[in-house]
């Protein structure tokens, strides 16, 4: 894996599942505001990440801020609404700086028409979205949502920087895990990668409407790993 890409992955390796406060818990149908840290660890090198989600009525702001040891810093955003248990995302943009060198990925979703426009680096590319796709935060949101409902569906569409991909993950059992914020009884959820090599797996707590403990992801035989600290 190139460094850009592997830094780059130790901040957002970890999209699978909306998070929540433990005070204000969630119930089916809704999403609760929440910010939570979380220790990276890669390479020999460790950062930290804050993820926070704020809501009014029914639109939602999904941010990401994160850095590693001076060498790296990311701020994620993404606005989308919900409805009937469906998240609808409107906008997302991603800006990385890596030793002194960044770059900036911006989508915007048109339902109308859909489609999508995707614009990395000042290029922008319209993609065609003839079905429901998302960007790395609005997908978390959508399969908390499904977990919460108990219909996990685990295959999504996921807006690239030229492409819309599919992506799917799978349930793979359930296991009590000790991270710096406590111990939990979780579930593991499985990306499913076309390349062997690579391996992403996270361990989710249901007490907590799927907050996700535990993050780790192999690939070019470096291994990522993303803990919980705490809920802020």
């Amino acid at each position: 894996m190139k460094r850009a890409n592997f830094l780059k992955a130790l901040f957002t390796s970890t999209a699978v599942a909306g998070t929540t406060s433990l005070s204000t818990l969630a119930t089916a149908g809704d999403l609760a505001a929440f910010s939570a840290t979380y220790k990276v660890s890669a390479d020999g090198k460790t950062g930290t990440a804050t993820r926070t989600l704020t809501k009014n009525a029914n639109s939602y702001q999904y941010s990401v801020n994160a850095r590693a040891a001076g060498i790296s810093t990311l701020n994620q955003e993404a606005k989308f609404s919900l409805n009937g248990g469906q998240i609808i995302p409107n906008s997302a943009k991603l800006s990385m700086r890596i030793l002194g060198v960044g770059y900036t990925h911006e989508i915007r979703f048109n339902h109308t028409n859909k489609s999508v426009i995707s614009t990395y680096k000042n290029n922008s590319t319209t993609l065609a979205m003839p079905k429901q796709a998302f960007d790395d935060l609005s997908l978390e949101a959508q399969i908390r949502q499904e977990l919460l409902n108990g219909k996990f569906t685990g295959n999504y569409l996921l807006v690239k920087r030229s492409q819309i991909e599919n992506t799917k993950f799978k349930r793979t059992g359930n296991t009590k895990i000790t991270v710096p914020a406590g111990t939990y009884d979780t579930i593991r959820i499985d990306r499913i990668h076309d390349d062997k090599d690579r391996a992403t797996s996270f361990w989710l707590a249901p007490t907590l409407n799927y907050l996700p403990i535990k993050v780790s992801q192999t690939n070019d035989g470096k291994t990522i790993s993303m803990e919980l600290t705490k809920i802020n």
